[in-house]
């Protein structure tokens, strides 16, 4: 079994650890990032992630029988941090977590992805808000999507830890992959055996969700929560539909709520 390390100060692993927390550029530079919360560790494990260290309250008088049957792999790095330190990067205000997994950031492609005759997929374009993103990775995974693709260079990170707080795990259950154009997705899907259907989403589409066939492969897209769809996507994009609203509403549906609906709709027509 790997040695047990104590943290209780500042040091230059613990500035690390925060640096997962609040560097996007560090946390991609080191290829891991941290998870926070009984559910998020416990599906990451089910599913087959890589755990590179688990961190413990040190000063917890016993462990929980989960917390310690995740610190008996023999294979993981242990640390032992005092509560002050795990509360920092638990992001909590008084109560320090019982257990922090360093877990490592996988390197999927769109080429990895496997389609067929009823494959979902949700894009998310140029999202901005990390939780936004995390509820749309949630939504995708209860509706039962095969895959998550956000495009944009400068996109949110699925791995800031808002965004795999806000999937409450699905993050680990949902293939998700990033790609830096709309073009680069319209050009895979289009190569796949069973081309998806790609349809966007947009507040003026002509057509309703409703009225369009999402049983068979398909691709729905989500823009971005300020500016929408980007031109590239309205141009690529097999439709582009909307999602009925009441003529009282006093706005429209923000990028998360939108997404959810679309990926609704396209759960109950595969349930006829």
């Amino acid at each position: 079994m790997s040695k047990t390390l104590r943290v209780s100060v500042r040091n230059a692993r613990f500035q690390q650890w925060e640096t997962l927390l609040h560097n996007r550029t560090k946390r991609h530079r080191a290829g891991s990032f941290l998870v926070q919360g009984v559910r998020a560790i416990t599906i990451a494990v089910e599913h087959g992630w890589t755990i590179e260290a688990l961190l413990y309250d040190a000063d917890r008088g016993r462990l929980s029988d989960w917390a310690r049957a995740q610190l008996a792999s023999p294979h993981i790095e242990r640390f032992a941090v005092s509560a002050p330190l795990m509360a920092e990067l638990g992001e909590k205000d008084e109560d320090a977590p019982e257990l922090l997994a360093q877990v490592k950031i996988p390197q999927p492609r769109l080429v990895d992805l496997t389609t067929g005759p009823d494959w979902l997929g949700l894009v998310v374009d140029r999202p901005t808000s990390p939780g936004n993103l995390g509820t749309l990775i949630r939504s995708a995974d209860a509706f039962g999507a095969d895959a998550v693709v956000i495009t944009g260079r400068n996109a949110a990170d699925p791995y800031d830890p808002k965004a795999v707080r806000a999937s409450t795990g699905s993050l680990f259950a949902v293939p998700v992959v990033h790609a830096a154009s709309a073009h680069e997705v319209a050009e895979w899907a289009r190569a796949r055996p069973e081309q998806p259907f790609i349809v966007g989403t947009d507040e003026k589409g002509e057509r309703t969700l409703a009225d369009h066939d999402l049983a068979g492969p398909t691709l729905i897209v989500v823009g971005n929560e300020t500016t929408g769809m980007s031109k590239a996507w309205f141009d690529l994009a097999d439709a582009t539909a909307r999602i009925p609203m009441s003529p009282k509403a006093a706005s429209s549906l923000n990028a998360a709520n939108a997404g959810s609906v679309a990926l609704y709709e396209a759960a109950r027509q595969r349930a006829e």
